[in-house]
């Protein structure tokens, strides 16, 4: 009997985004140009975990505010750029987690790392 042969499978990678985006769609061009199998999820459905923010902000070295898409509609009407300065990082994730539309977008996460926003250069060098 032959042993079974484990087969690793690609790195997985998820892109939340919002239909109605330019950037998302930008970003999803860039993907599918590069041959990147990805997964898309509607943001304002299925927001990002809370672990995924987290680790999110860890690679932007703590900054909330990058995870925010601070020209939304909501976070003017929540009157976010105010509160952003003096909320809690636990506060703030929960409240992205919750809130799709307050997540900037595209948010890319993968076993690699992640992305947010679209940046060419950026997501050029995280796919070189």
């Amino acid at each position: 009997m032959t042993p079974l042969k484990l087969v690793k499978s690609p790195p997985m990678t998820k892109v939340y985004e919002y239909a109605k985006c330019s950037t998302c769609r930008k970003a999803l061009k860039f993907l599918d140009a590069r041959g990147v199998s990805y997964q898309k999820v509607p943001i304002v459905d299925q927001p990002p975990t809370q672990k995924e923010l987290e680790g999110m902000l860890a690679r932007l070295g703590g900054d909330l505010r990058r995870l925010f898409n601070t020209s939304g509609e909501l976070y003017r009407e929540m009157k976010l750029s105010d509160k952003l300065k003096t909320m809690k990082p636990a506060e703030a994730l929960a409240l992205l987690s919750k809130h799709g539309k307050l997540v900037k977008r595209p948010f890319l996460v993968s076993d690699k790392g992640g992305l947010v926003g679209f940046q060419e250069a950026e997501w050029k060098a995280f796919f070189a």
